[in-house]
């Protein structure tokens, strides 16, 4: 129970906060509620094509965000259970995989939703973010597997 609390826990809280971002609340009309006036007091009189390129960015790097942040999370979980112990390579496609899947997912989700739209390319830059969260822990992890806590009897005669 603590392996899951400690491990998958987070995966599945997140995976609730990428679904909550694919609803009617966190819709284009709703989030530039909030966005547009923050701009227009950094930039009095804005036009109006500037700031829809900065809300447009800002929600494609949203997409690219959630999803890296995602990727980490699975690696890590995926990393700590005992029973799941693959190779570096095998891991990387699992967690791609499962990332593709859930953006696959949540586009067909907002299919259902009226103020949003699923978008293909919306689902790749999803997995490029997976992607770019895998580079990023796979340049952190470590290549070669902890060593077993228990001491072997060629430990104890060395030391």
């Amino acid at each position: 129970m603590r392996v899951f609390l400690k491990y998958w826990l987070p995966v599945l809280i997140w995976l609730g906060v990428i679904f909550l971002g694919s609803t009617d609340l966190m819709s284009a009309e709703h989030t530039s509620r909030f966005i547009v006036p923050v701009l227009l007091w950094l930039k009095p009189g804005m036009s109006p094509k500037t700031i829809w390129f900065i809300l447009v960015f800002v929600r494609k790097c949203a997409h690219l965000s959630e999803y890296a942040v995602l990727a980490l999370l699975l690696w890590r979980a995926l990393r700590s259970s005992p029973a799941l112990h693959m190779k570096i390579p095998i891991l990387f496609g699992a967690v791609l995989l499962g990332c593709a899947l859930f953006a696959a997912s949540d586009e067909f989700h907002q299919s259902f939703v009226k103020t949003r739209t699923p978008s293909v390319r919306d689902g790749l830059l999803d997995v490029v973010g997976a992607l770019l969260g895998l580079l990023i822990v796979s340049s952190f992890a470590p290549r070669h597997p902890k060593k077993s806590r228990r001491t072997t009897q060629s430990e104890i005669v060395d030391a």
